[in-house]
């Protein structure tokens, strides 16, 4: 699972309209959004193209979460931090390569991948709607999304050791991948309420929180409906 950082910050008044200032961030961002999804998955078919391997993968994703952590917080109030965000979103949709060309090799599995791309529309665009039909302030769940991202690091590094030391974890896995889902969806609704509400007034920053979760929602719903799939 790619890395989620909360910060709690308070929002405007339930109930008031958009602010100028918050419709220009919430425009900015989904239009960088769209684009940087659309380069995400264009990387990702260079990388079934060129036949990506497992190891090259981890390198991408391990290179993004470098730039996540310590770069695009240095960049995000410049003119780099557009490059930044395109190659954070690059590298992850170069990583997503093997795990597509898995699911997309057995029966049914180009089933399965759009199942969990519309899955992962359906999701992001109610929740989307719903925040910006209420102007609902959810900085409340600041501090459980917080909590339940730990958990979920714990669990995948537990699920990872016990993996490797021989322990079947197909059922814990499972329950993990429904974890992330939920955990997504409350950082969908954390995300866009800031942006509605005032608390995030950088489209840079609040591009990469909603790439990382639907990032993350997808390669989710993909291992659950792959698993749960009859075929």
């Amino acid at each position: 699972m790619q890395d989620r950082r909360v910060t709690a910050m308070p929002g405007a008044s339930q109930g008031v309209g958009i602010s100028a200032e918050a419709h220009k961030v919430l425009r900015n961002t989904y239009s960088l959004l769209a684009m940087t999804l659309l380069f995400s998955a264009i990387m990702a078919g260079v990388s079934m193209a060129v036949g990506l391997g497992r190891g090259a993968s981890l390198v991408c994703s391990l290179t993004a979460l470098v730039l996540i952590w310590f770069v695009i917080p240095r960049t995000a109030n410049s003119s780099a931090g557009l490059g930044v965000v395109f190659a954070i979103t690059g590298l992850l949709g170069l990583s997503l390569g093997p795990l597509l060309m898995h699911y997309l090799s057995v029966p049914n599995g180009g089933s399965i991948v759009m199942q969990a791309m519309g899955g992962t529309a359906i999701v992001f665009f109610s929740l989307s709607a719903y925040v910006l039909t209420t102007k609902k302030d959810f900085s409340f769940l600041g501090g459980m999304l917080f909590a339940g991202f730990i958990v979920v690091i714990v669990g995948f590094i537990g699920a990872l050791i016990a993996g490797m030391m021989g322990y079947n974890v197909s059922g814990f896995s499972l329950a993990l991948s429904a974890a992330i889902v939920l955990l997504m969806s409350g950082f969908i609704l954390f995300d866009t309420s800031r942006i509605v509400n005032g608390g995030e007034t950088n489209y840079i920053l609040a591009t990469v929180g909603l790439y990382l979760s639907i990032y993350n929602l997808f390669t989710s719903l993909l291992h659950l409906i792959g698993a749960f799939s009859d075929d």
